[in-house]
């Protein structure tokens, strides 16, 4: 009964779950507004730790690199929340034949901005993708970078008004020692982004393919309304892992919102804005409980799901679709049970993508 709901909402909303990590491999990617929006191109293999043989790791990525890449073929707008690999392919990937079908052919990229609220590894990373994909559109990156245009940079913790006055008990000591350090990498990558080159936003290549940064901005489609959030931190305050744009989707049956990488969400603020928009549907990605307890510890673990709660219960989706970072060990499920508990009080369907696809996440299955 959920399965068939599920994608009944779906349908009605006008989107596609194209790859997830229920699946077996690392994606959260979706089609949306009929197919002309693809949102998050992007696959790798699982983690060492993850229970298949390499070959199998290798062939679920290419299953979804040639999902993605079929979907991209009727997308007039491609969205890159932020540049990890499971959120955007290289164009010179080898699993991908042919780049221009998923990135030119005079669509509109629409991306994190490379410049700004971002850290080194995706600095580098951004640039590496710019390079890559300027030089198949007959162009060269050294022709678009300029002087910085900022050398000032609002501190975004600042604007977590929810998270700061929460009371962490015995914690509380060690999470201002945290904030204090995450402070400090704040202002180095301030340095970072002041100091060196930036890459002009609103680029046309010669096919008629835009490229441009997507935070703060809004794209009218004839079935769909698409808003760029962010920046928002890619799981804690101050995660060293960056920041990414969660997109909200308005269409005439209801809002979707996804959340790109919150990791719960972990903070209790970007719970409080999900919530508001009151979406239909949500499609979240839940915590990293494969990392639990090494990299993700008890307090934050117990965020990630109270958030995500709150969420249930204050924001009234439909569905809610959990799904990437939490798919990646067997005990996940047992890790998030207080969620499913609420969402089953207040009639909401919490499922997988594979679920929502009607089949049972593949780590279940091993």
């Amino acid at each position: 009964m959920g399965c068939a709901e599920c994608r009944e909402v779906l349908k009605e909303l006008g989107v596609e779950l194209l790859w997830f990590d229920s699946l077996g491999a690392k994606s959260a990617s979706v089609s949306l507004c009929g197919g002309s929006v693809l949102i998050d191109p992007g696959a790798a293999e699982m983690q060492p730790s993850y229970p298949l043989p390499p070959s199998e790791k290798k062939r679920l990525r290419r299953e979804a690199v040639e999902r993605i890449r079929s979907a991209a073929k009727s997308a007039e707008i491609v969205v890159v929340t932020h540049y990890h690999y499971d959120h955007h392919l290289l164009p010179t990937d080898p699993d991908l034949r042919d780049p221009r079908e998923l990135y030119l052919g005079g669509k509109k990229l629409v991306l994190k901005n490379p410049n700004k609220y971002i850290n080194e590894s995706q600095w580098k990373r951004a640039r590496i993708f710019l390079e890559e994909l300027l030089r198949i559109g007959g162009l060269e990156l050294r022709n678009f970078l300029e002087e910085p245009r900022e050398t000032s940079f609002p501190d975004p913790v600042e604007e977590l008004g929810i998270a700061l006055s929460k009371d962490f008990g015995d914690y509380s000591s060690r999470r201002r020692e945290l904030l204090e350090k995450g402070r400090l990498w704040f202002s180095k990558l301030c340095r970072l982004w002041s100091s060196s080159p930036w890459v002009r936003d609103c680029v046309e290549l010669p096919d008629g393919t835009e490229i441009l940064w997507g935070e703060g901005r809004s794209f009218e489609l004839p079935s769909c309304r698409i808003r760029v959030l962010g920046p928002w931190f890619h799981g804690l305050e101050y995660d060293r892992t960056g920041w990414v744009t969660p997109i909200v989707v308005e269409t005439p049956k209801g809002k979707v919102f996804y959340t790109s990488d919150l990791m719960g969400p972990e903070i209790e603020d970007y719970a409080h804005a999900i919530a508001r928009e009151r979406p239909r549907l949500v499609i979240a990605d839940g915590p990293p409980t494969y990392l639990f307890p090494y990299m993700l510890n008890r307090i934050n673990l117990e965020r990630a799901v109270d958030n995500a709660v709150y969420i249930v219960e204050n924001g009234d989706p439909e569905i809610l679709i959990y799904d990437h970072h939490l798919l990646r060990e067997k005990r996940w499920r047992q890790r998030v049970e207080k969620l499913f508990r609420a969402a089953q009080r207040r009639g909401v369907l919490v499922l997988t993508a594979a679920e929502c696809l009607g089949s049972k996440p593949l780590i279940d299955t091993l």
